[in-house]
């Protein structure tokens, strides 16, 4: 009986998934605030079913009355999320917050399969993560001096870099994080949003020559350390972030092509002179040629993604756990393997919908500073997609970066709220401007 309803609840959780997703896109369409509550509102019934089938098949399956109380928080940590929300920012972009949680929910189902401690420890880390990041809309309608520290963000960002490289901790060939007692932080995470920031105030400031090469300088800084480290995912998410703001602020295709030529040279370097890029090119190349040392992971990957197929095995049907480290760089795969390659690519949809909402943003900022935060924020996010989505499929070699709110990470799920909050802030500084306006006309 319970196989029966494994079997049916696969297909439930890919309609309700595909359905939420056409809702995704379908909010666009409208202009009335009307009609986009009220897809809004059908989101969060999609969502809300679909957490709910996914949570009964885990408890069956599992056997573990510890499940459902941990599905019961999850329910009203949401509520109240989302409540909340609404209640004390009246002009939010709704369809944000609803992505955020949709994603968490997709996050926390896939842990819970995977490793419940490690679910219940995620779920601790979001909590928090929501009530850290929960005033950075009010901060970014008040604080105007943001535009006026532009060495502050450079300097920090560089030093925090520096540490990790100098006594950081050395995981899978490169040093990503620093250890404070039983707690590791990864600064990567966090110099993201710092470093967007910092373009962001040196290009409102000036764009003329001299400030664009004393702009670069400090970017291929940032950049040059994170080589040294061999943090080369997020080497290479600060590089193209700085090139797209550079040309988003000068309109220059000179820097631009420049800069892909450089980065061109940079990655043939990096190959030459690193082992640890060696060795992810040659298992991305031909990983069959040693499946059980360098190509284990990616081939795993592929074998979990092949199994699934479009329609997945079901929850507790696959054997994600041999992929190694699945929970954090391969999560993609565990997804495609038991929900199904229809219920991944709605994932993947999902966060193009919050690429989307992000750029719409930046098109409606006026002041250059606004427009610039926005547009880096948003290629932050869309590259580490890419990469974590690429490596995993082997479209491009691995690079170790997380896949925003549904792999494990606290660093990345805090980081992330940050950066979404920095948006929903934007986003709620001109509506209330907007209205403001229509009251002095009127």
């Amino acid at each position: 009986m319970i196989n029966v309803m494994i079997e049916v609840s696969k297909y439930l959780m890919i309609l309700l998934i595909a359905v939420y997703t056409y809702l995704n896109f379908s909010y666009f369409r409208f202009h009335e605030e009307r009609k986009q509550k009220s897809v809004c509102r059908k989101q969060n019934a999609a969502m809300f079913l679909l957490h709910f089938v996914a949570n009964l098949i885990l408890y069956l399956k599992s056997e573990d009355e510890r499940v459902m109380l941990f599905y019961l928080a999850q329910m009203v940590f949401l509520a109240a999320y989302i409540g909340l929300y609404q209640m004390f920012y009246r002009n939010l972009t709704r369809i944000l917050v609803n992505n955020m949680c949709m994603l968490l929910c997709v996050g926390w189902i896939v842990l819970t399969r995977l490793s419940f401690e490690k679910a219940v420890r995620q779920f601790i880390i979001v909590a928090v993560a929501a009530l850290v990041t929960w005033i950075i809309p009010l901060i970014m309608d008040r604080v105007w001096q943001l535009s006026r520290i532009p060495w502050v963000y450079g300097t920090l960002g560089l030093a925090l870099l520096a540490v990790v490289w100098m006594v950081g901790n050395n995981s899978y060939g490169a040093q990503l994080s620093i250890s404070m007692g039983s707690f590791s932080l990864q600064p990567s995470e966090f110099v993201k949003i710092s470093f967007v920031f910092f373009v962001a105030t040196m290009f409102y400031r000036s764009t003329d020559w001299i400030s664009v090469a004393v702009t670069t300088a400090v970017a291929a800084a940032h950049v040059l350390v994170l080589v040294l480290s061999r943090d080369l995912g997020s080497a290479l998410i600060f590089f193209v972030t700085y090139l797209v703001m550079l040309f988003v602020a000068t309109g220059s295709w000179l820097y631009f092509l420049t800069g892909i030529l450089g980065g061109c040279g940079a990655a043939v370097l990096a190959y030459r002179w690193f082992a640890h890029v060696r060795v992810r090119v040659s298992a991305w190349k031909n990983p069959w040629a040693d499946i059980d040392n360098r190509g284990y992971q990616i081939t795993q990957s592929l074998f979990a993604i092949g199994t699934g197929g479009w329609f997945g095995m079901g929850l507790y049907q696959g054997m994600p756990y041999k992929i190694p480290v699945v929970e954090k760089d391969f999560v993609f795969a565990a997804i495609s393997e038991e929900l199904g390659g229809i219920f991944a690519l709605c994932v993947l949809l999902i966060c193009l919908g919050c690429f989307l909402q992000f750029m719409m943003v930046a098109v409606r900022m006026q002041a250059s500073f606004y427009k610039l935060i926005a547009v880096g924020l948003g290629m932050e996010y869309l590259i580490q997609v890419f990469l974590t989505v690429g490596g995993v499929i082997k479209f491009i070699p691995s690079t170790g970066v997380t896949l925003p709110l549904v792999s494990y990470g606290g660093s990345s799920v805090l980081s992330t709220f940050i950066l979404f909050g920095v948006i929903q802030g934007l986003y709620i500084l001109k509506k209330n401007d907007e209205e403001d306006y229509e009251e002095d006309e009127a």
